[in-house]
């Protein structure tokens, strides 16, 4: 069994500005497309001998360890 753990995807709520943005070391914050396509993948053939993965998708912001207040 593998694991997504997403981070802060846009999806609804007011549009994310240019400071939420720069936070993130991928340059944005991430998009519902995002986890579809890992998830598809993961899904896929290509993905057949990975097993007990975890999958951080949150544009660079665990690596970075620092978080606004």
């Amino acid at each position: 069994m593998n694991c997504i753990s997403p981070g802060w995807i846009f999806t609804k709520c007011d549009a994310p500005r240019a400071e939420d943005h720069a936070f993130h070391p991928a340059g944005r914050v991430g998009q519902p497309a995002d986890i579809a396509s890992l998830a598809a993948w993961l899904l896929g053939p290509e993905s057949r001998f990975v097993t007990g993965a975890e999958f951080v998708i949150d544009g660079g912001v665990t690596r970075k360890m620092i978080y606004p207040e």
